[in-house]
């Protein structure tokens, strides 16, 4: 028996039923309908995990396709972040950054990501969720415009279909989709079309070729910028490529004409990489695939692999240096900014990337899921496939000639959901489209079996839904 045999057999049996009551009872699960949980019996407890995969009370293993949340690019049961965790712990497991004030962890791994990142990154502001790095960037983006003597730049220009978070303000600066709740968006932000040929491509005489597409969404960008004013506009915020929104991959033409348009404008670019950063596209951070120079950037999930709550704000030079040499106090921060149990995992957790190589992996893999993937481009239910590195997408139409919608959108892309979990796999399903984002360490068995049981998936739902 090999040691990590041991330790999986030795991971506890639980009491999956008084759990699941006890759930039902206590606990208000984020973005869930409770009512329907209940009907569905409770929660699915998951006990355990080991590289990619995850196993379950019933004793079932599950191959996790979504890295958790996007988070564990290292993969499941990964001792070194354990020990880096208890190193510290016994070291000095809390002291804050106020006052003066700073740890061994938090100035290494703020060293460590500039030094990944470039392109004149060269500080680093720490929070505790992406949600709360995203509502940090729009104080900060707002001070320096103060500072500058320009304090009307408060608008901050946001996308369809973008997810920056659920705070009050990451919500705001998100899609439609995140408005319908608390009162949002919070005034001084705006948003244009996303580049999603499948979210407007419907409204348009005919299917444009990728590039023009890719101009028509910058084009957007533009024209709100004229809309509100350009010296009312402090930002534009964006995902390099947008996960949460159903995994939308930009044609090569969009990202050139948005960074001229920022440019031309004087407009600050903020590149929110809280799921493409660390290896997740085949590059260190999607911006350098795109070519982006943003003035900031958002980084979580990968940063610890989601063993340990962390964040940053990356802060390009352009804005560091007035918050530097004219701010003063920037009166913001959070108890465990920076909190070194976090900041010592996050180092070990990218140093684990860079010495196994598993950003180049990332790239490899990708490629060979990529093909895969065009083999299920024929299914009938199947109106494209998309990839870069190991981020996919799978979107599902009614209609295959026309690229119709189904007429309830979401129910079979929840429907999808529920069967992979039942062919043990783990994809996530937005509106109709489903989505993958399987961790860095992913091997071509994998793959295979992912895609083998998506297919299986697909023909099981092309059978209940009547589809030749």
């Amino acid at each position: 028996m090999t040691s990590r045999d041991a330790i999986l057999q030795a991971v506890p049996a639980v009491d999956a039923t008084a759990l699941r009551q006890s759930d039902l009872a206590h606990h208000l699960h984020p973005f869930t309908d409770t009512q329907a949980l209940a009907r569905e019996g409770g929660s699915r407890i998951i006990t355990h995990g080991e590289g990619v995969y995850i196993w379950d009370s019933d004793g079932n293993r599950i191959l996790d396709a979504m890295s958790g949340l996007w988070c564990t690019a290292v993969g499941y049961g990964r001792r070194e972040l354990v020990a880096a965790a208890a190193r510290q712990m016994q070291d000095l497991p809390y002291y804050n950054h106020f006052f003066k004030t700073t740890t061994q962890p938090a100035v290494e791994l703020a060293q460590l990501l500039c030094e990944l990142a470039g392109g004149g990154l060269e500080h680093v502001f720490y929070t505790n969720s992406g949600s709360e790095a995203n509502d940090t960037i729009v104080r900060m983006v707002r001070h320096y415009w103060a500072l500058q003597g320009q304090p009307q730049r408060r608008v901050i220009i946001g996308r369809q279909h973008g997810y920056h978070g659920s705070t009050m303000m990451a919500a705001s600066l998100s899609g439609a989709h995140m408005h319908t709740q608390g009162g949002l968006p919070l005034p001084d932000v705006a948003h244009v079309m996303a580049p999603y040929w499948f979210g407007i491509g419907r409204l348009l005489p005919e299917a444009p070729d990728p590039h023009a597409f890719g101009l028509l969404a910058a084009q957007a960008l533009e024209d709100k910028i004229q809309e509100m004013g350009a010296d009312r506009v402090a930002a534009f915020i964006a995902e390099p490529i947008q996960g949460s929104g159903g995994m939308i991959i930009p044609p090569q033409s969009y990202w050139p004409a948005v960074q001229d348009i920022c440019d031309r404008h004087g407009i600050l670019l903020i590149a929110d990489e809280v799921i493409t950063g660390f290896g997740r596209t085949g590059w260190w951070f999607a911006s350098h695939h795109y070519g982006i120079r943003p003035d900031l950037m958002t980084v979580a999930k990968g940063l610890a692999s989601g063993y340990m709550p962390i964040a940053a704000v990356l802060v390009g030079n352009r804005v560091a240096r007035t918050l530097l040499e004219k701010g003063g106090e920037f009166c913001h921060g959070f108890t465990t900014s920076g909190h070194p149990v976090a900041c010592a995992v996050a180092l070990e957790n990218l140093r684990i990337i860079q010495r196994e190589g598993l950003v180049a992996n990332a790239r490899e893999m990708g490629g060979q899921l990529a093909g895969r993937l065009a083999a299920l481009q024929d299914h009938p239910l199947v109106g494209e496939v998309r990839s870069l590195g190991l981020l996919a997408a799978i979107e599902l139409v009614a209609h295959k000639n026309t690229l119709a919608p189904f007429a309830e959108v979401g129910k079979v892309g929840q429907r999808c959901r529920d069967l992979c979990f039942e062919k043990g796999l783990v994809m996530r399903a937005v509106r109709d489209t489903m989505i993958m984002a399987p961790p860095l360490i992913i091997e071509p068995q994998h793959i295979d079996e992912l895609l083998e049981k998506a297919q299986q998936v697909l023909d099981q739902t092309a059978r209940e839904l009547g589809v030749c």
